[in-house]
């Protein structure tokens, strides 16, 4: 019996001797052009990054023993072909700045340095001091966009090439309704996001978690401009994403589908079908929330945490919000407030314009959304009319009666004249 163990172990030890001439190589290039930061924020890089994300070879002896070495190989490359921190300097400024804030969030969620890494590596670990410096570094807001002309009104085209993956655009978006907006600080962009009917309605029944087959949402996004009265308007269209959840079809995808289309000429982004790893890999760490970042606003508390209870405590308004369909946004940063103008469709004039307070997106860091409500205020006029009216409800329900005439007509007159964002036309 002894022999037996004994001859084993020789032949276990000869193979493990074997797997170590097996080493393919991770290269170490010498190409060097990191991003400029202050030393307290690349130092967190430098300390929880670079081991998987850099040019450096930095494995501890115990990655260095095959077959081990074989896995640590493959998460190195793989890491670098995602994001390399030694040569994130060769990059636009906004990429670089973009890259930042999602190696932030990926952190501030969980989601990076990988679990299984730092429980042999625990030196890689993130901890809040390192969160807050790369945050204070970061500091969404800072500066305001510039005053810009208005963008050119477009119309969507219905001929919008598919994806690589075969993806259709929907041209319907735009008459889709609101599940959430966004302020963007840590890229200067804004977005509404929208569902359609089946997405809007497992949103107030609280059917989140997962979404059902169906819905789908459309993440509509542009540039920030300022206006000379202070406020933050949509500037240029960027581009819109949709997301489509069909558990079957896109199974080897989470569940959903994944397409984004760029530019006035609605362009398909992505030239082969790996594209796709990048929006399931920005999601993963929203795993629990059936892959969505976004918070929808609705009433239902029964996932407090994937819904915006908050910012769905209006009071009764003249119509239906839900089916109303949003046409603009803006933001007012003195009084950190985001607004949204909906048009209910009807026939003659029938705005409505929604305030709400903004809060950080917990999901997010760089985000705002829309948190407690402030007014709301409703311009109509039916088709035979000749002057419309102006009601505001306040934040407690109750409709304002203290305006005079001419402040009424002040706000009518700046309703009325809110543009159209590019592609949300109707």
């Amino acid at each position: 019996m002894r022999r037996i163990v004994t001859v084993t172990l020789g032949v276990g030890f000869l193979f493990l001797a074997a797997l170590q001439l097996i080493r393919p190589t991770i290269p170490s290039p010498d190409q060097r052009a990191e991003v400029s930061a202050p030393a307290a924020a690349t130092q967190v890089l430098r300390d929880s990054c670079y081991s998987c994300h850099s040019n450096e070879r930095r494995l501890s002896w115990f990655d260095e023993i095959a077959p081990a070495y074989w896995l640590v190989r493959h998460d190195v490359l793989d890491a670098r072909r995602h994001v390399n921190f030694s040569t994130l300097g060769t990059k636009d400024p906004a990429v670089q700045r973009a890259t930042l804030f999602e190696a932030a969030n990926m952190a501030a969620l969980g989601s990076m340095p990988l679990k299984s890494f730092t429980s042999l590596h625990p030196g890689a670990r993130v901890n809040s001091t390192h969160l807050i410096r790369l945050k204070e570094f970061l500091a969404p807001w800072r500066g305001i966009p510039a005053i810009s002309p208005d963008p050119t009104q477009l119309l969507t085209p219905a001929d919008a090439a598919p994806t690589v993956t075969g993806l259709h655009f929907d041209p319907n978006f735009t008459n889709w309704h609101l599940l959430s907006v966004t302020d963007r600080g840590d890229n200067g962009t804004f977005r509404l996001i929208l569902g359609n009917d089946i997405a809007v309605k497992a949103a107030q029944d609280g059917q989140v978690s997962p979404w059902p087959d169906g819905a789908r949402f459309a993440k509509v996004a542009w540039k920030q401009r300022s206006a000379p009265n202070g406020m933050v308007l949509p500037g240029d269209f960027i581009q819109v994403e949709f997301m489509v959840k069909d558990a079957r079809a896109f199974r080897s995808t989470d569940g959903w589908g994944w397409g984004r289309w760029k530019g006035a000429g609605l362009k398909p982004y992505g030239d082969n079908a790996k594209f796709v790893e990048e929006c399931t890999g920005c999601h993963a760490p929203m795993r629990r929330n059936d892959f969505v970042y976004t918070m929808p606003i609705s009433k239902n508390s029964n996932h407090s945490d994937q819904l915006n209870v908050k910012a769905a405590a209006i009071p009764k308004l003249p119509f239906d919000l839900i089916a109303a369909t949003p046409i603009t946004m803006y933001v007012d940063r003195a009084r950190s407030t985001v607004s949204v103008l909906f048009s209910n469709g009807t026939q003659g004039k029938n705005l409505l314009l929604i305030t709400w307070e903004e809060q950080d997106d917990p999901h997010w860091f760089g985000a705002r959304i829309p948190a407690e409500f402030v007014t709301a205020e409703h311009v109509h006029a039916d088709s035979n009319e000749s002057y419309p009216t102006y009601t505001r409800v306040a934040r407690d329900g109750s409709v304002d009666n203290t305006m005079d005439l001419s402040e009424k007509q002040r706000r009518m007159h700046f309703i009325e004249e809110l543009k159209l964002a590019p592609y949300l036309t109707h």
